[in-house]
């Protein structure tokens, strides 16, 4: 009877040395990645550039033993609020500027700071939107942002006409500046206050930004820009006008100024109801209804005088005025 001999595992040295070699490697590599770290400089992943240090900053004291003349004006600046904000670490010079060590130890080299005057429209909205991107996130889309108008052609960060929102120059005079067609649309008869000062601009204008045309305030309703002032035409109603819900408010009216009464975009009412309320030989079903019943005779001419409620009504399909 032959018995089965227990094989003994043989001995592999090679195996072992193996082993021990990547236990070394796995103890140090945590000490050798946070030495390297430690002594690395580091990098914003985001610009691509190196980071300034703690060191690199020499406070706003220092920048005013130069600029006086800023730093005199800057404490009822709307930024200083800030500034004496978290121990006084928050938006000082150097919050916009940069650090100002190597500006300093170079004698004034105004190649060693960030200067909003030589920087291009891109780099300075980035510089502003790093603290402002919540409020105009939409910036870099709008027609100002697409067409390198800078944060700076508008704000005067270190002062301005307007202290309030530190504008160079206060609406609508600032818009005026590029917006000279718009302008003279304001010296019309009819137009809305603007320039007597009852209105401004970006009370209908967001010029950071919307959805919406013309950088038109975002509202969930077409025309909200609109009926906020005007509530009266705002509904919803019974009856409502379809024209006033998909044409909106400039189908009848200039939104700015214009030579007829209540902004209308023709002389008389009767021409601007006749554009839908017309039979026409080119569409196979004439919009409802199709044209007024009686003659067109100038005292009938606006179609309002019985058509009242025409932004819409809750009484009648017709929008007549009907009293109970």
């Amino acid at each position: 009877m032959r018995t089965h001999e227990i094989e003994t595992p043989e001995f592999k040295p090679r195996l072992v040395v193996s082993g021990l070699l990547l236990l070394v490697v796995v103890l140090l590599s945590p000490r050798a990645i946070a030495a390297q770290a430690k002594g690395a400089t580091p990098v914003n992943a985001k610009t691509s550039q190196v980071a300034p240090l703690p060191g690199d900053y020499v406070g706003q004291e220092t920048c005013a033993t130069c600029h006086d003349e800023v730093a005199k004006g800057f404490s009822s600046n709307p930024h200083t609020k800030l500034a004496e904000m978290h121990g006084k670490t928050g938006i000082t010079c150097e919050g916009c500027h940069g650090p100002g060590k190597a500006h300093v130890d170079g004698g004034g080299d105004t190649t060693k700071i960030f200067n909003p005057a030589k920087a291009t429209a891109k780099e300075v909205d980035a510089r502003c939107l790093s603290c402002h991107q919540g409020q105009h996130a939409n910036f870099e889309r709008t027609a100002h942002g697409e067409n390198n108008v800078s944060c700076v052609s508008c704000h005067s960060i270190h002062g301005g006409e307007d202290k309030g929102l530190l504008l160079r120059v206060a609406e609508p005079k600032l818009c005026f500046q590029c917006h000279t067609d718009i302008k003279p649309q304001f010296n019309m008869p009819f137009h809305h206050k603007v320039q007597e000062g009852l209105m401004k601009c970006s009370d209908c204008h967001d010029p950071h930004g919307t959805f919406e045309k013309k950088n038109l305030r975002s509202s969930a309703q077409m025309d909200m820009v609109c009926t906020k002032c005007h509530t009266e035409t705002a509904g919803p109603f019974v009856y409502e006008h379809d024209v006033v819900k998909t044409e909106g408010c400039t189908a009848c009216h200039f939104p700015h100024g214009g030579p007829n009464p209540r902004l209308l975009n023709r002389a008389t009412v009767n021409t601007i109801c006749l554009q839908c309320h017309s039979p026409s030989p080119n569409f196979t079903t004439a919009p409802i209804p199709t044209g007024p019943a009686h003659n067109q005779a100038v005292q009938y001419q606006s179609c309002t005088i019985c058509h009242t409620d025409i932004h819409g009504s809750n009484t009648h399909p017709d929008f007549f005025k009907t009293n109970f």
